[in-house]
């Protein structure tokens, strides 16, 4: 099973977009790009929504097969580990193995000495084809990078083998994420990565490093936008380099887990694919989620009342919906405007503070975060949430298109 230059993966959390997803898609299909569909959702929301990995299978193959997709489709098992991955294996075909936990943990030391003795002919410099600069590795700085990701890599191998086992002939993608970490990884760190990798036999076609910048959940990316130009450039270069130099996989791509609509880095993305003529994979989260309640605020009347109810909680419940996102979001409370006023908002007022619209005056960053994380309110109002969504489909359905493609899939890929 070989991954589509171009995939985007689209979360989903309450599994009720998947046509209006695939729509977007089949937009930019329109447009002359091909790029497949991963519909991702990790295990944490699962327990929250109260829904299944067979959910989601089961929600991807019905909308493709309305749609008569033709072209590329996958169900993503996000962020799994050992702990939880079994659930996932039957349903998924694309497996996000996610090792930040383990950075940072040093391997034995035997193997931490094998790997940098077997990797000593790269001390001293090492040419990367597309870089402006060469790679420069003293054998201490071998020696601290294997001390630091070695251990990390064993992990993943250990994991991609459990699900082989379990999988058998049953063929999967296998994505290597460690951007859940405190700590961006440099071109150095990525090229000796990739090398362990390969030593461990994994056969990865995504790997999704940390990257320079605060991915907050939901709105823009924080931080330097010439400086994540320039390094996402040198990591799509190591990333090639590593390909030819120790035999991975030739679809081997960066994957950006970008908590949805970075929009600023975008560009940069696009340029970079356009120089060096590869893909890339961009995973979304929670898009979907905020879109369904801009339709239900556009639907008026009692949707609307649902929508305000909602924030109503998530304002009063603030500490318990923020607390387990705290490191990727960034929310002023005093920007936050109180329950009363929004009760007194109209239904466009409330879409104008939630839509990702940065020249609309009326958008609040903090309300689209605190929204953002308060998914976990919609699902304890059990078929209520849902009812509404599904009354509303047709509004629902417009939004959750027009912003996987007008949003992101044009800038990325048109």
């Amino acid at each position: 099973m070989k991954l589509e230059k171009y995939s985007f993966g689209t979360g989903d959390r309450f599994g009720q977009q998947g046509s209006a997803q695939l729509k977007a898609v089949q937009l930019a299909a329109e447009h002359g790009v091909d790029v497949a569909i991963v519909w991702n959702k990790s295990h944490r929301e699962h327990l929250i929504v109260g829904t299944s990995p067979a959910d989601v299978r089961q929600e991807a193959d019905a909308a493709v097969r309305s749609a008569d997709w033709q072209s590329g489709y996958y169900v993503d098992a996000d962020h799994i580990g050992l702990a939880n991955v079994d659930q996932f294996i039957d349903p998924s075909d694309f497996f996000t193995i996610d090792v930040a936990d383990f950075i940072g943990r040093p391997a034995e030391e035997n193997d931490i000495s094998a790997f940098v003795e077997a990797h000593r002919p790269f001390t001293g410099s090492v040419t990367v084809e597309g870089m402006e600069r060469l790679l420069m590795i003293s054998s201490d700085q071998l020696w601290a990078i294997a001390e630091k990701y070695l251990f990390a890599i064993q992990q993943a191998a250990q994991i991609h083998a459990h699900i082989s086992s379990k999988k058998g002939t049953d063929p999967f993608i296998t994505e290597v994420s460690m951007d859940e970490t405190d700590e961006p990884q440099s071109p150095e760190e990525l090229f000796f990565i990739l090398a362990a990798v390969a030593a461990y036999g994994i056969p990865v076609q995504t790997i999704a490093p940390k990257f320079t910048g605060r991915f907050n959940k939901g709105v823009d990316f924080v931080g330097d936008v010439d400086k994540f130009n320039q390094e996402f450039n040198d990591d799509v270069c190591v990333v090639n380099q590593a390909i030819v130099t120790f035999g991975l996989p030739d679809n081997l791509k960066l994957s950006v887990h970008s908590g949805s609509d970075k929009f600023s880095i975008y560009p940069g993305i696009r340029r970079a694919l356009k120089t060096h003529g590869v893909g890339t994979h961009v995973k979304t989260a929670g898009t979907t989620w905020l879109e369904e309640l801009i339709g239900l605020a556009e639907a008026g009347g009692q949707a609307l009342d649902l929508v305000k109810k909602i924030y109503r909680q998530a304002f009063g419940r603030y500490q318990e919906l923020c607390g387990p996102y705290a490191t990727v979001i960034d929310i002023d409370q005093k920007q936050l405007p109180a329950p009363d006023q929004v009760d007194t908002w109209e239904g466009s007022r409330l879409m104008a503070a939630l839509r990702h619209d940065q020249s609309n005056p009326n958008y609040n960053s903090n309300l689209r975060q605190l929204l953002h994380v308060a998914y976990k309110v919609a699902a304890e109002s059990g078929s209520a949430y849902l009812e509404a969504v599904r009354e509303h489909r047709q509004i629902i359905g417009r939004h959750v298109t027009e912003n996987l493609f007008e949003r992101h899939l044009r800038p990325l890929f048109l």
